[in-house]
């Protein structure tokens, strides 16, 4: 450790700093414009480091890296603040239909019954958690499950006339996530018997006709499959990315394939593939079962060349916080099953700043 003061510039500070790299975008907190504010007081320093999201899975070893170099430069007191300021998807269409929406994420499945949509509400429910300001769109027109899993059933949106004429509705809000669904707007035992065109028209409407104000991520609820609101989506708004949630079986993991296809063809980014009900905690014992042949999603990760983000758990507490209206990651925080939930969504968030950070942002072409 220095023995007095004289190494304390903010030059020195700054190249000390310039140790710590982000893992995921290669380069250095220094050089990647982190670095937001540096407070020298003799020996005793303060720095401010803003990262591109506050679920950044590394922040905490990156502030216990901070801290420790700037000890050994020579500092006798350091505070390390920790802030965070979501990058957007910088795209003139997006904009253009969700002015104030940073980042679109599409949760998607390739078949029924594999659990996407408790994912999506504890994806949505996690980044809330974490700071972000995050909206929910319950894109399966067919089989609405947002006003049950966020406790709203029986609730309904408020609508308001702008300035400009048009009619806009109100999210409801549950657990600070902007929710949107169809079944706030129709009997909770009403069937939806429309052909796809009307259900992607839905679809078209929740995106323009509601008032989703600023969010740093707006959550997509896929209905399973690869029909009309899954084209619909990617061809009214360039969205950030999607992830494919499966089961371990093979019949899950092969629809899953067909799903991810799907998203590369109309150049869509797959952040990468979630495994749910990787295996079974008993509640009595907490002996864990792979009831469906657990590591089939990272091996199908592997097989397609994307990211694998992570495993969760089959447990009774899961099932039952949905049953009541609250995600897992926020019924029970500090459960086994809410770090699995909480890990994908960090996973989630650090891809998303990674694409937005490096990829070119221009408008694909659609090719169907």
């Amino acid at each position: 450790m220095s023995q007095s003061g004289i190494n304390m510039t903010e030059e020195s500070i700054r190249k000390t700093l310039s140790q710590i790299n982000d893992p995921d975008l290669g380069r250095d907190i220094v050089s990647l414009g982190f670095v937001k504010k540096i407070e020298i007081a003799k020996e005793k320093v303060g720095v401010t480091i803003e990262l591109t999201t506050p679920a950044c899975p590394v922040k905490d070893q990156m502030k216990a890296q901070a801290e420790s170099l700037l000890t050994e430069l020579g500092a006798t007191e350091v505070e390390v603040t920790m802030t965070a300021q979501v990058v957007g998807q910088n795209n003139p269409k997006m904009r253009a239909v969700l002015p104030a929406v940073k980042n679109t994420i599409a949760v998607a499945s390739g078949k029924g019954g594999v659990g996407k949509s408790t994912v999506a509400t504890n994806l949505a429910s996690a980044l809330a958690r974490e700071g972000s300001s995050v909206g929910f769109l319950d894109a399966d027109i067919y089989g609405p499950s947002a006003p049950l899993m966020f406790g709203l059933d029986g609730k309904r949106p408020d609508m308001y006339e702008t300035s400009d004429g048009d009619r806009k509705l109100v999210p409801l809000v549950a657990h600070g996530v902007k929710v949107m669904s169809i079944g706030f707007l129709m009997d909770a035992d009403q069937a939806v018997i429309w052909r796809g065109p009307m259900a992607a028209g839905a679809l078209r409407q929740f995106m323009t006709d509601v008032d989703w104000g600023d969010l740093d991520y707006l959550i997509f609820d896929m209905p399973p499959g690869t029909g009309d609101i899954q084209l619909t989506l990617s061809q009214t708004i360039p969205l950030t990315g999607a992830v494919i949630v499966t089961t371990p079986q093979e019949l899950a993991l092969a629809d899953a394939r067909k799903g991810l296809r799907m998203f590369e063809r109309v150049q869509v980014p797959v952040f990468g593939i979630i495994e749910n009900m990787s295996y079974f905690i008993a509640p009595d014992t907490g002996t864990e079962y792979d009831i469906f042949s657990r590591g089939g999603g990272k091996r199908a990760a592997d097989e397609l060349g994307v990211p694998f983000l992570g495993e969760i758990p089959l447990t009774i507490e899961t099932r039952k916080a949905g049953d009541d209206g609250m995600a897992i990651v926020l019924k029970q925080p500090d459960s086994p099953q809410a770090d699995a939930f909480m890990l994908v969504a960090r996973n989630v968030a650090a891809a998303v700043s990674t694409r937005n950070m490096t990829a070119e942002q221009t408008q694909p072409e659609i090719i169907l």
